[in-house]
C-alpha cells in the first residue's frame, strides 16, 4: 500500500533549528528530534510548537526511538570542513573520525539505522566531507551505510541558484531499495542580494572604528603574501560568500557596503532570508546566537528539492541498480 500525501514518518537527528524538518513537513510528521545545544532547541520550540527535544544523541537507546520511515541528520561538520580541519591542526587537536566529541556521531547514525531500519535517510554535511583525509573518511562513510543494506547515492550542490549565497553542501541519499532516484536539477533563478536586504536597519549592525580598522589591517597584511584572507565586500547585484558560524565574530565574508559610513553586517532575518527561512519563523534568540545558529543551518529550499524528489521516488516504488561512485 502506497503512503498517502503527507503519511510518511521522519526522525530530526542533529536537528539545529530545523531546517531539514521543515523541509520534510509537508510530506508527513516529525516523530522524534533529537539536539545538543540548549540555544538551538530554543529556536526548534519556537518554530515546531509542542515539538519534545531529546539531547544527547549518544546517550538515546535506538530502541526507544519512534518507528519512522525516512531518517534526517545535519550530522556535525567541524570535524571535516576546512575551518574546521585548520583550526584543529593549529590547536594540535585531532579532526575527522579522530575527533572523538563530534567526528565519531555519524556511528549513533549508523545505529538508529541498524536498529529501526526506516526505508530511507538524508544526510547533509560540509563539501569537504567527500575529499577529508585523502577520500578515506568518506569512504569509511559510505561502506557503513551500504553495509547496512542501503543502497547509496549522494552529490554536492550549490545553494547559489534559488538564495543568493554561494553555499557547496554534500547530501546523501539512501534506500532500502534500488529506487529510480535522481538529485533534482535546480533551475537557476538568478538570485541577488538586494532583494533579501531589510530596507531598516539598526546602526548596531554597522561595524565600528576599531573592528573596521583591524579587518582592513588583516586584508592588507595577508595581499602582501598573496593569499585572498580578509573581508569580503559583498555584491549586492549578485550572489554572497558561504555564510558561516563565525560570522558573529565580525561578519568579515559577508559585509553590506553604505554610502558614507562603514559598512554593516547583515541582520540575523537577513541571514534567515539567506537560508531559505521565510519572514515568519521566529527568531527568539540573541544576535550572536541567531548567526551561528544560521551559519550552522541547511538552505530549506535546497532540501525542499531533495525532499520533494525522494518522496516521488518512495511513491512510485520504480527501481533500478543504484551504483556509488567515489570518483564523482
Amino acid at each position: 500500500m502506497k503512503k498517502s500525501k503527507t503519511d510518511f514518518k521522519f526522525i530530526d537527528l542533529f536537528a539545529g533549528i530545523g531546517g531539514l524538518r521543515k523541509a520534510f513537513e509537508p510530506y508527513g510528521k516529525c516523530v522524534f528530534s533529537s539536539e545538543l545545544n540548549d540555544y538551538s532547541k530554543k529556536t526548534y520550540c519556537a518554530n515546531f510548537p509542542g515539538s519534545l527535544v531529546s539531547g544527547d544523541i549518544t546517550k538515546i537507546n535506538a530502541k526507544e526511538i519512534p518507528d519512522h520511515d525516512i531518517l534526517l541528520a545535519g550530522f556535525p561538520c567541524q570535524p571535516f570542513s576546512l575551518a574546521g580541519v585548520s583550526k584543529k591542526n593549529s590547536l594540535g587537536k585531532k579532526h575527522g573520525f579522530k575527533d572523538r566529541t563530534q567526528g565519531t556521531l555519524f556511528f549513533d547514525i549508523c545505529r538508529i539505522l541498524e536498529q529501526k531500519k526506516p526505508r530511507a535517510f538524508l544526510l547533509e554535511n560540509v563539501k569537504n566531507l567527500k575529499t577529508h583525509d585523502k577520500k578515506k573518511t568518506f569512504k569509511v562513510i559510505i561502506d557503513a551505510l551500504e553495509e547496512l543494506g542501503y543502497y547509496v547515492t549522494f552529490d554536492i550542490i550549490d545553494a547559489g541558484k534559488i538564495v543568493p549565497q554561494h553555499r557547496e553542501r554534500i547530501f546523501i541519499v539512501g534506500f532500502r531499495e534500488p529506487l529510480d532516484f535522481e538529485f533534482p536539477e535546480l533551475k537557476d533563478t538568478k538570485p541577488q542580494l538586494k532583494k533579501i536586504l531589510e530596507k531598516k536597519v539598526d546602526k548596531k549592525y554597522t561595524l565600528l572604528d576599531g573592528t573596521w580598522d583591524a579587518l582592513k589591517r588583516h586584508k592588507t597584511r595577508h595581499g602582501k603574501k598573496g593569499n585572498g584572507f580578509g573581508y569580503n565586500m559583498a555584491d549586492k547585484n549578485g550572489v554572497s560568500k558561504t555564510l558561516s558560524a563565525r560570522y558573529c565574530k565580525d561578519g568579515a565574508e559577508i559585509l553590506i557596503d553604505q554610502k558614507n559610513k562603514n559598512p554593516r553586517r547583515l541582520t540575523p532575518r537577513e541571514c534567515a532570508r539567506l537560508m531559505g527561512f521565510p519572514d515568519k519563523f521566529e527568531i527568539p534568540v540573541s544576535d550572536t546566537q541567531a548567526y551561528r545558529q544560521f551559519g550552522n543551518a541547511v538552505v530549506v529550499p535546497v532540501v525542499s528539492a531533495i525532499a520533494k524528489a525522494m518522496v516521488k521516488c518512495m511513491r512510485k516504488g520504480k527501481h533500478r541498480i543504484m551504483i556509488t561512485d567515489y570518483a564523482k
